[in-house]
């Protein structure tokens, strides 16, 4: 009978095989969707990854017959710990085969991880902050993946809970038909509560009249979000890499900011062209031919992915979301998209599903972080 030895990443070439296996394990799975190679790479490089500079990490490879067959990274964050009082070992990046002894070899390590830190918890999969992928897939198997979200078979909870695992956080995702038309009323409210509150929709020429705003909206994520009990304020090297990172991406038609009479931002949306059949085709490189899968996807899609909104709390539940999605709708109409796809919203985040309550919404996945309790 084969063991299974789980080995820390210590080399480049082991950091190649950590971030290639995914790849290699959904090979033939339609609904995956890759990450790029060099992207991933630079998570694990404290000169590229500002939550570093606050956090620990360790990632590791499980091997069965010299072949790697699992993977998992563990992380403590020692400002949520400071800044909330939240003690935990994170654990993410996680993959295996369909083999019960692997996922016990790679949560045994998380286990032992956390013992060693003297540390009472582990929870994941999960990234360093609350802006990284997090969420084990439980339902929408037979969806297709998104850039900011985590794909996983069906087995995988299947094999935490078996070990012990809880559930201790839960995410929604909503897809959306948009109507060919918007009812008059619509406009008319819309009117109202714009004259009301004295707002109104920027209108951007270029990408670069959007970076006058980029601080802004961090702010408003920052008020947004807030309120929820796992939200940590964004740092400023965390804004720094995600314009960096993110704002080459963004197409100004699917942005969408209204201000106040001051030109004060109160509100913001950012949608995207749904890159996912791109990243597929690209196969995690942008070069040679990446980049044209790219460039095609953000020319024609029938599909568009909503990523980030943040709304003032002085006016939320204030009609504010209506014009964000009549704006919405605006600009798909014009690009052709038909379908949107929300991001992972937390269950008890009831303020921001309110956004689509109007547009037959269907909840068509579902994830969730596991949680064990470490005696």
């Amino acid at each position: 009978m084969s063991e299974i030895s789980v080995i820390e990443v210590k080399n480049s070439e082991q950091l190649k095989q950590f971030v290639r296996f995914p790849m290699d394990l959904y090979k033939n799975n339609p609904y995956y969707v890759p990450a790029l190679i060099n992207d991933e790479i630079k998570i694990w490089s404290p000169k590229e990854n500002p939550a570093l500079q606050y956090s620990e990490a360790k990632q590791f490879l499980a091997y069965k017959n010299s072949k790697v067959v699992g993977r998992i990274a563990l992380m403590i964050n020692y400002k949520e710990e400071r800044e909330l009082g939240i003690r935990k070992v994170r654990f993410g990046w996680i993959d295996f085969i369909d083999d019960e002894k692997v996922s016990q070899a790679l949560i045994g390590k998380a286990v032992e991880y956390a013992k060693e830190k003297n540390i009472g918890k582990i929870e994941g999969p999960m990234g360093f902050t609350n802006l990284d992928k997090a969420g084990m897939l439980t339902l929408g198997f037979d969806k297709l993946a998104t850039m900011i979200g985590i794909y996983n078979h069906a087995y995988y909870p299947q094999h935490l809970e078996k070990l012990g695992l809880t559930k201790e956080k839960e995410w929604v995702e909503f897809e959306i038909m948009f109507p060919d038309s918007l009812p008059e009323k619509i406009y008319k409210f819309n009117e109202l509560i714009s004259q009301k509150y004295h707002l109104k929709v920027l209108r951007f020429k270029s990408k670069e009249e959007i970076l006058q705003y980029v601080d802004a909206m961090f702010d408003l994520l920052d008020e947004t979000y807030k309120h929820l009990s796992t939200y940590t304020p964004i740092s400023d090297e965390q804004r720094k890499t995600y314009k960096e990172k993110y704002f080459p991406l963004i197409d100004k038609d699917f942005i969408v900011c209204i201000a106040d009479e001051n030109n004060n931002l109160v509100s913001f949306a950012i949608t995207m062209p749904s890159y996912s059949k791109a990243l597929q085709k690209s196969k995690g490189k942008l070069l040679p031919f990446g980049w044209w899968h790219f460039l095609q996807a953000g020319k024609k899609n029938d599909r568009a992915n909503f990523y980030l909104i943040g709304i003032h709390p002085d006016y939320q539940r204030r009609g504010v979301t209506s014009i964000i999605f009549k704006e919405i709708w605006d600009i798909f109409n014009k690009k052709g998209v038909k379908y949107l796809e929300t991001n992972p919203e937390l269950e008890e985040n009831k303020s921001i599903q309110l956004l689509w309550q109007d547009y037959n919404p269907v909840n068509h996945k579902r994830r969730r972080t596991y949680a064990l309790e470490i005696k």
